[in-house]
């Protein structure tokens, strides 16, 4: 496992009995794919398996994901039981997610909201846009509020109210500020990490199980433009 003592003293942000929260890189896996790619669920299996010399299967649950290109925030469930909750969580909007995204063309607004429709292509995997609705497409929201200026690029913090597929690249891109490194999505030149400048930074929600109120924010990683962030 190449990636098991990077996993175990940098990207571990959370972890008790019931959930494991990790800091993913750029280019990693959510899930096992027909690549047969090392995943994130590999990795936390594996650590879980060393860190507590636990025998058998391990089970860990994904209760949702991010792109391979992007990084940051993935909870894992290390029980059925917190599975089922903490996915009840994310189908009744109950957990709030921010990212930050760096653009090199400038929004029009400092802040505000974007509504579109997104409409899936299952063969190119990527999220068609459109204004209006029109059959089989999906609403598509989410707010925007400029941080930080830099020489030639912008960061912003996005904060999603829908959870859709490859949402934050496609509205970005289809109102001109298309994501850096983000080639599937209109920027011109890919990152040399293979990511893309979009990452989970925050995430705030109640504790399935103990009920307590958890706040995680995760570091950017330590490359390309993000140290200037």
């Amino acid at each position: 496992m190449s990636h098991i003592d990077n996993l175990i003293t940098n990207d571990i942000l959370f972890e008790d009995n019931h959930l494991l929260i990790i800091n993913k890189k750029p280019g990693i896996l959510t899930q096992g794919d027909k690549t047969r790619d090392e995943s994130l669920i590999d990795l936390a299996k594996y650590y879980i398996k060393k860190k507590y010399n636990k025998p058998g299967n391990v089970f860990i649950g994904l209760p949702h994901r991010i792109d391979r290109p992007t990084s940051g925030i993935v909870i894992l469930s290390k029980t059925s039981k917190s599975l089922s909750r903490i996915s009840k969580l994310f189908k009744e909007k109950k957990i709030e997610k921010k990212y930050w995204a760096v653009v090199k063309n400038k929004i029009k607004n400092r802040e505000g909201k974007l509504i579109h429709f997104l409409k899936k292509n299952q063969k190119k995997n990527k999220s068609f846009v459109q204004k209006e609705k029109k059959d089989a497409h999906l609403k598509a929201e989410l707010e925007y509020r400029l941080i930080k200026k830099m020489e030639n690029y912008f960061l912003y913090e996005i904060k999603l109210i829908t959870g859709r597929h490859h949402q934050i690249r496609a509205q970005l891109s289809y109102i001109g500020s298309p994501i850096k490194g983000d080639v599937k999505y209109g920027f011109k030149r890919t990152n040399k990490d293979g990511g893309i400048c979009l990452h989970s930074r925050e995430i705030n929600f109640i504790h399935p199980i103990k009920k307590n109120k958890i706040q995680i924010i995760a570091p950017t990683p330590n490359n390309d433009l993000w140290k200037y962030c």
